[in-house]
């Protein structure tokens, strides 16, 4: 998860700056919004309040009752300049829509209202979406501001070409579909500029938590022999797994990936060992765990296996029916929590159907001896196994706290904030 903080200027965009803000809560980002008095004879504060869970501020000298903390943070015990402390925290600082008035400002240094003091005092990636006529957008003035601001190192999300707010009129100065906005402050956050786009900047823009912490994550579902043709299986494509190596290696980590019939692109840079079977998934984490810092048992390994598996196929000629023994697996997750050493983070998974899974994946997290459970709830068609978005509840000793619905990279970054919680906090006890 990422902190967002979205400068609102004034000009009727101003209301997709709404759709902005929705799209990057439901991809797990904490959002702030400073707003331009003009802006608001356009959209209200209790509009982006409601979507953001936050307050939102206009002028320079009104008390945030969140003392520059972002949803999801602790607030500090001591009053803040509110300026300079959202700065300070963001990850980045959009404007959208940023009007011709406000990129002038911006070009020229000025710092007369909230919006323009945060940007001055800004060290994070800056991004402006501008928004208005396209008279005004091609006019001189306004292509020699951008060019200015370019070269300070903002990056500029073009506006499009189409119908304007002024009856009869069309052209360039659209502002960007909210999609793409966000696209390029999640870009941006990544550290996904060109060479030479960025100019004078060597911060890191992107989320270094796990910087040297190794991760070992299991993915996919594993596969238990009938016969050399046939299988016991389940339905884990191995998506929520992927997701959390793709994550994890985004924040620094060095990742290893086991993964269990896994078909789909692996992140270039994480470590993968390929297994079939609940045996072959035991072995390979069994001689990874030792060195990782934090285990993602993602993986729906079987409980059961054919007691023995014929060697050849099994024909269906002269049989009415086949019966098969089954046996169960060993606990993989258990046994490695049996082997843990002081300062490894597990984090298991409960895949359970309908009412009572919260019971057992409590059930679970003390049985195992785990740091976290993520249960999800199979019976929904729409989210878990084989889909692109997930709805999951991450459960500790200390609570839940339900991830809403979203795709499943953004459930792996929720995932990931609350590991990283849970080690600072285990480190902060030492």
């Amino acid at each position: 998860m990422a902190r967002l903080l979205l400068g609102v200027t004034g000009g009727i965009a101003a209301y997709k700056a709404v759709e902005i803000v929705r799209l990057a809560t439901a991809a797990g980002h904490a959002v702030r919004v400073i707003q331009t008095p003009a802006s608001l004879r356009f959209v209200g504060k209790a509009t982006f309040e409601g979507v953001t869970g936050a307050p939102v501020l206009v002028d320079e000298f009104e008390t945030d009752p969140a003392r520059g903390a972002f949803p999801g943070d602790p607030a500090p015990a001591h009053a803040v300049i509110s300026h300079l402390e959202l700065v300070r925290r963001c990850d980045a600082y959009a404007i959208a829509p940023a009007s011709a008035n406000t990129l002038a400002k911006l070009a020229g240094g000025h710092a007369d209202n909230l919006l323009t003091s945060a940007a001055l005092a800004s060290t994070k990636p800056l991004l402006l979406a501008p928004a208005m006529n396209n008279h005004m957008w091609e006019h001189p003035a306004t292509r020699g501001n951008v060019e200015t601001l370019r070269l300070r190192g903002a990056t500029v999300v073009e506006p499009g070409t189409g119908r304007l707010a002024s009856e009869g009129e069309w052209g360039a100065g659209r502002l960007a579909e909210p999609a793409e906005v966000l696209g390029e402050i999640e870009r941006a956050l990544a550290g996904g500029f060109a060479p030479g786009e960025v100019f004078g900047r060597d911060a890191e823009y992107f989320d270094s938590s796990f910087r040297g912490v190794r991760v070992l994550v299991t993915a996919g579902g594993t596969r238990e022999a009938i016969d050399s043709v046939r299988y016991v299986g389940n339905r884990s494509s191995g998506r929520m797994g992927v997701e959390v190596a793709r994550e994890a290696q985004r924040r620094g980590a060095e990742v290893t990936l086991i993964a269990a019939n896994v078909a789909l692109e692996i992140p270039d840079g994480v470590r993968v060992v390929e297994v079939e079977s609940a045996a072959q998934m035991h072995d390979a984490a069994r001689a990874a765990f030792p060195d990782a810092d934090v285990l993602v048992m993602a993986a729906a390994v079987s409980d059961f296996r054919p007691a023995s598996a014929e060697g050849t196929k099994i024909k269906k000629s002269g049989r009415e029916s086949l019966s098969l023994e089954l046996e169960a697996t060993d606990d993989v997750l258990a046994d490695l929590s049996a082997q843990r050493r002081p300062g490894q983070t597990l984090i298991g998974f409960a895949a359970e159907h309908g009412d009572g899974g919260l019971g057992h994946a409590r059930d679970k997290l003390e049985r195992k001896g785990l740091d976290a459970v993520v249960l999800n709830d199979i019976s929904r068609a729409d989210i878990g196994f084989d889909a692109t978005d997930n709805e999951v509840t991450i459960v500790t000793r200390g609570g839940e706290r339900p991830v809403p619905l979203g795709t499943k990279s953004a459930v792996a970054a929720a995932i990931l904030d609350r590991v990283h919680e849970l080690r600072s906090d285990l480190a902060a006890k030492r």
